[in-house]
């Protein structure tokens, strides 16, 4: 094309110091009314949007480096920067610049950043003191260079002045032949104004200078005098550990010269700043912003270089993916893609995009795939960091690879499947790896990044992928650890009671807390389909097993599952829970703590005061009904005596509405009577839904109420000639006088069979009186 010479990249500097992609573009220089001068356009290539408009400033300090880059300060704290694809477009624009000005186009810099003061000092300068004046370059005269160098830092103008002065006479490289002299007759003197005379360099703050230090010819030397710090009693050896021990790893012979020169000399220039150059204070803080460009656009072109170079990629994910491929030669392909992502962090989103795509087409997943499941723990660990980058940018593009994965393979294969065995499997005590990768998997499964608008299944799609073919490897560790010591099957029928394996290893019970931690994450976002999945496996037993626990960060792991759960406020969920008791292991929980006033005692009581003032009927019947005894002594919070009273009044409420009801004329039927025969069909409808639920899931005792309840609802007639009020606990509890409200609760399922009269049962009567008679003194275990 034939502006590609015109084609930018626009980018701003941000508080971090930090450059900032604004879009890429085609620049030109127009006139533009309405700022009244001669103005530079940048369009987006994408849709023709003004990316930058911005006026040619006959006072402002236009600078060009490294003959693709134009960078301007627009307002304070306000700097600007294009970088263009080709060296022709740039030069191009730079003259127009210097024409509006009316400078020279040789020079690299158009403007002086004067403040008020320096300007007037500047033009009562004759002519003759536009340029500093060096030095002879002598060793005689390395102090009063080193002094003239120092001296300047404070005055921008003269900062601009001796890097001009600098360049013009290629003072530079002179210097660097004397620092070589020194070095040979070991003149310390010498080599310590040196130090001062680079370092001061650098803090001028011109990449123009940085070209000339850092070229491959130079730069050795730059360090070299960086070496001989005056306040240090010995050198450093920085040149010997950048020649010796740092070596330069080609895991593909690279045949680009270009780039090669490219990735040498931004380590080392790196290494400058990170390591040899001392922290700037607070007045030299801006100093080195030219460094740090310097550094971020050099590793921008690095990684557009490679991006480019297919058959550079090409041949490193063959090797990498080669199983005659030896384990140190894989070891250094992964490295060298974790190092490549990082430097592709210094791309902006738009550029990261492509760089993330171009590696997914190459087959950076499928390698990893690979790679994830080796023993080796470095591979290991720098494939995860990829991953980490893939899922952190695009987790739809992780999502989409994952559900393409042919199905006839075996589960264990599966990529998300290795991640979640890595994560189980960490051998760090502290469980660090686990961690980043239970991260990981919770975005890949958050739905709120599942909502892009070219996907509309996508939520849908991947949840059911990832229940069908992953839950269950998740949940692995989680049942193994809190199995039944036998069969159900052999328990007797209605029994709540386990003996479970609770583990006492610290790495177990952190690895249990992670994988609660991510299924609490799922009960609170996927609704349905974690529903489903805690009703098939009875999940909330097995979870609550871990109340047990001598670890009290797992048992407040078990107890947050089942508050979330409650916190649904779902009847489906309270059904499940009164059917199986499942309040019984936290009430023990509860009790075991005794009175020691601790976080597991206010977590307990923080879930029994949301069931009362969010008054959450059918939980606040079932508590009442079965562990009202118990709980009753537990006076220093107001919880379960507001819970008796709410269950009260819901009981008071349904009888004066039952007593009301018979009052009126039969034959008009009311809006209650509407509601409470609504009430009875829903509940059939509800039973008839569930009914192919197995029979050996329930409670004897508990179909035998509802059989109850059933004769009740149907009106069954006492001596008076008036249906008799259902009860939620008449099976058990006669005289409770429960109301005909709570009957109507949603309930249980249960398997229908032939009606039968409202009966007492004086086994539950026995209980009752047994109950009485313990000493409240301690507090008993449930169930014990």
């Amino acid at each position: 094309m034939s502006d590609t010479r015109r084609r930018v990249k626009v980018y701003t500097l941000n508080e971090d110091r930090q450059w900032d992609d604004r879009g890429t573009g085609h620049v030109s220089s127009t006139f533009v009314e309405r700022l009244k001068g001669i103005s530079l356009l940048v369009r987006a290539e994408s849709d023709g949007s003004l990316l930058l408009e911005s006026k040619i400033s006959p006072n402002t300090a236009y600078q060009k480096q490294q003959d693709t880059l134009i960078v301007w300060s627009e307002a304070e704290n306000y700097d600007l920067a294009l970088s263009f694809q080709e060296k022709a477009g740039c030069d191009e624009i730079w003259e127009k610049i210097c024409q509006v000005q009316g400078k020279d186009p040789a020079l690299e810099i158009t403007q002086d950043p004067i403040d008020e003061s320096e300007e007037e000092r500047f033009e009562e300068m004759p002519e003759t003191s536009h340029l500093v004046e060096l030095p002879v370059c002598e060793l005689t005269r390395l102090e009063e260079i080193a002094d003239l160098v120092t001296s300047v830092l404070s005055s921008p103008i003269r900062r601009e002045k001796l890097a001009l002065a600098l360049m013009s006479e290629g003072y530079i490289k002179k210097l660097l032949q004397l620092f070589q002299v020194c070095e040979d007759l070991d003149n310390r003197e010498g080599l310590h104004h040196l130090y001062e005379i680079v370092r001061g360099v650098l803090f001028l703050n011109k990449a123009a200078l940085f070209e000339v230090m850092f070229s491959d010819d130079c730069i050795m030397d730059v360090v070299g005098c960086l070496e001989y710090d005056p306040a240090l009693v010995q050198p450093k050896r920085h040149r010997e550990f950048l020649t010796k021990t740092a070596k330069f790893k080609e895991v593909i012979p690279i045949t680009d010269s270009e780039l090669r020169q490219k990735i040498h000399q931004t380590y080392r220039v790196q290494y400058i700043q990170d390591i040899i150059l001392p922290t700037p204070s607070v007045f030299e803080e801006n100093f080195l912003s030219t460094l740090t460009s310097f550094i971020f656009f050099n590793k921008v072109e690095i990684v557009s270089m490679l991006q480019e170079d297919e058959k550079f990629l090409t041949e490193v994910f063959a090797q990498l993916t080669d199983e005659a491929t030896e384990d140190s030669k894989r070891r250094e392909l992964v490295n060298f893609f974790k190092e490549f992502c990082a430097f592709s962090q210094t791309l902006q989103p738009q550029n990261r995009d492509v760089f993330f795509k171009t590696l997914a087409n190459l087959g950076i997943l499928p390698a990893l795939e690979i790679v994830m499941g080796m023993d080796d723990l470095q591979v290991r660990a720098a494939a995860t960091d990829i991953f980490s980058y893939l899922v952190e940018f695009s987790p739809s593009m992780v999502r989409e690879f994952v559900m393409q994965e042919p199905q006839q393979t075996d589960d264990d294969v599966l990529l998300i499947n290795v991640v979640i065995k890595q994560m189980i499997c960490d051998s760090d005590p502290e469980l660090g790896g686990a961690v980043q990768l239970m991260g990981l998997l919770r975005t890949l499964i958050d739905p709120e990044n599942m909502l892009a608008p070219t996907n509309k299944t996508e939520k849908t799609e991947f949840l059911s992928f990832f229940y069908k073919y992953c839950m269950h490897v998740l949940t692995a560790p989680l049942l193994a650890n809190t199995a039944d010591e036998k069969n159900s099957k052999d328990l007797a029928e209605g029994s709540t009671k386990i003996n479970p394996v609770c583990p006492d290893n610290f790495q177990t019970a952190q690895l249990l807390a992670l994988i609660l931690e991510l299924l609490t994450f799922c009960v609170e976002h996927h609704t349905y389909h974690i529903k489903t999945y805690i009703m098939n496996k009875d999940l909330l037993r097995r979870v609550l097993v871990l109340m047990n626990s001598k670890h009290t960060f797992l048992a407040l792991c078990a107890l947050r599952f089942m508050r979330r759960i409650i916190g649904l406020k779902d009847e489906y969920y309270n059904r499940y829970i009164i059917k199986g008791n499942l309040f019984e292991p936290v009430i023990n929980a509860l009790l075991d703590n005794g009175t020691r006033y601790n976080l597991l005692n206010s977590a307990i009581i923080e879930l029994f005061e949301f069931i009362k003032v969010e008054d959450v009927k059918s939980l606040i019947a079932h508590i009442v009904d079965n562990f009202y005894k118990t709980l009753e002594t537990i006076e220093y919070v107001q919880t379960f005596k507001g819970l008796k009273g709410r269950y009260e009044q819901e009981k008071d409420r349904q009888t004066q509405r039952l007593n009301s009801r018979y009052r009126r004329d039969a034959r008009s039927l009311d809006e209650d009577e509407e509601m409470w025969f609504n009430d009875d069909e829903d509940d059939e409808e509800g039973e008839a839904v569930e009914k192919t639920r197995p029979e050996e899931d329930f409670p004897e005792s508990y179909g035998k109420y509802m059989e109850a309840k059933k004769e009740a609802a149907n009106g069954t007639n006492g001596a008076n000639g008036k249906p008799a009020a259902p009860s939620p606990s008449s099976a058990a509890t006669p005289n409770n006088g429960s109301s005909a409200k709570t009957a109507a609760l949603p309930s249980t399922p249960v398997v229908k069979t032939g009606l039968v009269g409202l009966v007492d049962y004086p086994d539950d009567e026995d209980e009752e009186d047994e109950d009485e008679e313990q000493s409240p003194r301690k507090r008993p275990r449930l169930g014990s």
